[in-house]
């Protein structure tokens, strides 16, 4: 458990504090860092968390009062009874309400297991839906004005034009939008709908147990030992996985089925067309271009994947590698632990060699406590950086093992907050980027993390293992992403007619890694389950093809820094501070790229490709 929180919270437990800090500090990592929340609210039974609820209840209320049914009017006029004065007022109110759910986040994903937490952050889920139920006409009342009268507020009132992006992607949604009171009961019924199947989900993952040599491990240690240099021991924790998913894989598949029949019948309602046409219309991108990027990363499989995977396979001494080698180290792979201060300097160099502002807002994460790194019981699997609001700052999750993939994650989140600072300069409305370009910093961090090793290591078997070590993380955001985005749609589209058994799950998992993976990977007895610990099926459907969009979108990006003259990193921040204000081709547009172009996705690719045919030198050279 965390012990900021447990030293604030009243009535969380405080026992064994001390020996919890003794731990880390004879921890081989080292000094692990935990957040500290205060920067929100010191804590959940904080007077000030309290207050800011009376007051976003009490200014939601007016908020309807004053506005609803008024907004037309307002768009005819400025200053005090204009619409730009509504829009600040709105943006203040969501501001307020994301810092109270940000919180009440951030706190439960520090230990899921806790109960005290799961109901804190339940109530507050419950009053934050509440109160924003008097700011939902707000959107709704937009859109119903003519767009020509919008428009002329925003020319007419700097206040309106301020907003301009945001009210012009808002018009976006428009076609999809319902009659009030329906939109009403959607919103209202997310608690006990949607978001209560999350919940489950996330608490059912937590207590999930896995019997390894003897040991009762959590989902991130037993996945970490996947990685492991030996091969019997990979073998037993992937059998442990198989077996504690299989014992509730029920479980598993009723809530996919809930969800996706919940989405089905959302889209049936909005009048979407494709499955996956509520989420392009969120990352504001185009179904044709994420179609473009499918078919050229399907297409790639047999040059990617299942070429590289031979050639581990021959690598690791075998004909053909099963399911759990797939992530295993090559015999060159340093098997040392990378320690936390280690891990720090080599993202913060890396940054500081692109430019030195990039490290000094990645330093404030390390300097200031907005970073939880150690393993614990209960605690959310996985990694993330939460932006939270504008007015504070982003927090960054780990689940810090001190594997150099460990090290590229730091890097990956990392980016993730240093977009995050600086598109908070636009506010809580229009900070928020897609997750199409979310995707961009991160992966981009991650990328002059590895260069900048790369560069360091003259060992030849060293430079080996490095890069057989990215191919494989980028095809994991490449290859394994999409067949992730293959799977739902196969999913979702079976599940409309009619409640899948697990089995049927499972058999489509299976079709859609077999095709990804190759022919050098055995899916044996077991993998069918493996399915059902992806967090980003249940939480965020089809958000999974972001990923590779924004990685085949960095490769192209790398490709123009590295022959780019003067100028590039001041347009890159031009781009992360943009936020949510611009579409994908504006953004790009300054590097001469463009997403629609089919062989835009293709150059992405190759530099994949390129660094498989430098693997494959190497291996003959050797």
């Amino acid at each position: 458990m965390n012990a900021f929180l447990r030293s604030t919270m009243t009535g969380l437990p405080r026992q064994a504090a001390g020996q919890d800090a003794a731990a880390r500090r004879n921890d081989p990592l080292g000094d692990l860092p935990e957040w500290q929340l205060s920067d929100l609210y010191h804590g959940i039974d904080a007077p000030q968390l309290a207050d800011d609820l009376e007051r976003a209840a009490r200014q939601g209320e007016a908020f309807e009062t004053r506005w609803k049914g008024k907004l037309e009017a307002a768009a005819a006029t400025e200053g005090e009874q204009g619409l730009g004065a509504a829009l600040k007022q709105y943006e203040a109110l969501e501001e307020l309400l994301g810092r109270i759910v940000s919180f009440a986040g951030l706190t439960y994903f520090s230990d899921t297991s806790d109960p005290q937490r799961a109901k804190f952050y339940g109530d507050i889920q419950s009053k934050i839906t509440d109160i924003s139920s008097h700011l939902l006409f707000f959107t709704l009342e937009l859109n119903r004005i003519e767009d020509p009268l919008i428009d002329a507020a925003m020319d007419r009132d700097p206040d309106a034009g301020h907003y301009r992006p945001w009210l012009t992607d808002l018009r976006k949604d428009k076609p999809y939008q319902l009659e009030d009171r329906i939109e009403q009961l959607f919103h209202e019924k997310t608690v006990t709908g949607h978001g209560a199947w999350n919940r489950l989900f996330d608490e059912t993952m937590s207590a999930l147990r896995f019997s390894v040599d003897g040991e009762e491990l959590t989902l991130e240690p037993t996945l970490h030992k996947l990685q492991s240099a030996d091969g019997a021991e990979r073998k037993r924790a992937a059998e442990a996985l198989s077996a504690t998913f299989a014992d509730h894989i029920r479980t598993f598949t009723l809530i996919t089925n809930t969800l996706a029949k919940d989405k089905e019948i959302s889209h049936r309602w909005r009048g979407f067309k494709d499955i996956a046409d509520s989420r392009h219309l969120a990352n504001r991108v185009e179904r044709e271009v994420v179609d473009a990027l499918v078919d050229a990363v399907t297409a790639a499989y047999p040059r990617l994947s299942h070429r590289y995977y031979a050639m581990k396979a021959r690598w690791l001494g075998m004909d053909v590698m099963d399911y759990w080698d797939r992530n295993a180290p090559l015999p060159e792979t340093p098997q040392s632990l990378i320690s936390w201060d280690e891990a720090r300097e080599t993202v913060l160099s890396a940054y500081r060699d692109f430019d030195p502002q990039m490290a000094d807002i990645a330093s404030r994460f390390f300097d200031r406590n907005w970073i939880d790194a150690p393993v614990r019981p209960g605690k959310a699997p996985g990694a993330f950086s939460h932006p939270t609001v504008p007015s504070i700052h982003p927090y960054v999750l780990l689940n810090y093992m001190g594997k150099p993939r460990d090290v590229m994650t730091l890097a990956h989140e990392l980016g993730h907050g240093v977009h995050q600072v600086l598109a908070g300069e636009q506010g809580a409305l229009m900070a928020p980027t897609p997750l199409t370009l979310a995707e961009t910093a991160s992966v981009f961090g991650e990328m002059l993390t590895f260069r900048v090793l790369l560069d360091r290591t003259t060992d030849v078997r060293e430079r080996k293992a490095m890069l057989a070590q990215k191919v494989e993380d980028m095809i994991n955001t490449v290859v394994r992403q999409i067949a992730f985005y293959e799977f739902e749609r196969k999913v979702h589209t079976a599940r409309r007619e009619g409640e899948l058994t697990a089995e049927q799950v499972g058999e489509l998992w299976i079709s859609v890694q077999a095709e990804s993976l190759g022919p050098a990977i055995r899916i044996g007895p077991g993998y069918e389950t493996f399915w059902a610990y992806i967090p980003h099926f249940i939480h965020s459907p089809f958000y999974v093809y972001a990923y590779a969009f924004g990685d085949c979108l960095v490769n192209s990006l790398y490709a123009v820094y590295e022959n780019a003259e003067d100028g590039f990193q001041a347009r890159y921040f031009d781009m992360l501070r943009a936020g949510g204000t611009k579409h994908h081709s504006e953004l790009l547009a300054p590097f001469n790229l463009d997403a629609s172009d089919p062989a835009f996705w293709s150059r992405g690719l190759s530099m994949i490709e390129g660094l498989i045919d430098e693997l494959e030198a190497l291996d003959t050279s050797s």
